[in-house]
């Protein structure tokens, strides 16, 4: 179990799991400033210079990576790697919600949306609902940081500020959402911040309000490393952080529920009502030419120290 985490905790853009969505953006911004990006998300350097976070500011900086690797190589081939992972992630989710919209699906959820520019990116069809559910503080800094550079959306996005803890099901219908009509769902960057428990009543809520066609997008928990790789890793990036006067980097794995009994997503999913599929993401980075990880990170038998991989799975309910 996480050791910074509460039943009731609660957190803005620029504290807790709130701030791990500025490393997204941070990603995503560097990812489309790049010479040959897999995304485009024009907004998201907007959202990461308004933050405040410090060290997941520096990701803009087109050498940042030239002078880590000048002090450590490993650690640059990570910063790569995690960049490069975002990159995929999104690519993948962008394409989930293309081919829901393609079907002539219109009502769209994203949950813990962070700093998801989605509903102001994408070539949502006329008639498309993006209902975004997230912390209260992180959905007002969202929509006032774009609102101050004239972004409007391209879909009618309307905010849920909730808790996912806390009744979220209640707050979305009274937002709007018609549970009649197919849904595509997306639980991307959220599953490792849930205990096992709760990741079973998230999909099991998702399920209740899912009409037959209905569709779903999760990115799983995936492993996480050895106590000691950890250490290792922590000790490196703050050795990193102070070469470069950076603020102290956050340890995300100290957010992270590692619960040993947690479902399968995609198994979980084809025992109620729905049938999913999953990617494995070290396999989705090679085939867009994204994996750049030493031969010691590569998955094995043994997961420990084997670097949290986590696999897509996209799902469509049952009639």
């Amino acid at each position: 179990m996480s050791s910074l985490r509460s039943h009731d905790d609660t957190w803005d853009i620029a504290t807790s799991v709130g701030s791990t969505a500025v490393m997204v953006a941070a990603s995503r911004a560097a990812e489309t400033a790049s010479a040959d990006p897999l995304i485009e998300d024009p907004y998201a350097s907007i959202l990461v210079a308004g933050a405040g976070t410090g060290i997941w500011e520096s990701v803009l900086d087109a050498d940042f990576v030239d002078r880590v690797a000048e002090a450590d190589a490993e650690a640059a081939a990570i910063f790569t790697h995690m960049n490069n992972y975002q990159a995929v992630r999104t690519h993948f989710f962008d394409a989930f919600f293309t081919s829901a919209a393609e079907a002539g699906i219109r009502q769209i959820v994203i949950l813990a949306s962070g700093l998801d520019s989605r509903a102001y990116r994408l070539p949502w069809p006329d008639g498309t609902v993006v209902y975004e559910i997230d912390q209260p503080k992180v959905l007002k800094y969202k929509a006032s940081r774009l609102a101050e550079h004239s972004v409007t959306p391209v879909a009618d996005r309307r905010e849920v500020p909730m808790d996912l803890r806390l009744d979220w099901p209640a707050a979305l219908r009274d937002a709007g959402f018609d549970p009649a009509q197919p849904t595509a769902w997306l639980a991307e960057g959220l599953l490792m911040y849930l205990p096992a428990d709760a990741q079973d009543r998230l999909f099991a809520q998702i399920t209740d309000l899912s009409a037959p066609g209905s569709r779903v997008a999760a990115e799983t928990a995936g492993f996480q490393t050895s106590d000691e790789r950890r250490r290792q890793m922590r000790e490196r990036f703050e050795r990193i952080a102070e070469k470069f006067d950076m603020a102290e980097s956050l340890d995300i794995q100290e957010l992270i529920y590692e619960d040993p009994d947690r479902a399968a997503v995609d198994a979980w999913l084809d025992e109620h009502g729905w049938s999913a599929t999953a990617v494995h993401s070290p396999d989705e980075m090679r085939r867009l030419g994204r994996w750049v990880l030493p031969a010691e990170f590569e998955p094995g038998d043994d997961d420990a120290g084997q670097g949290g991989f986590s696999d897509f799975v996209t799902a469509q309910r049952n009639a």
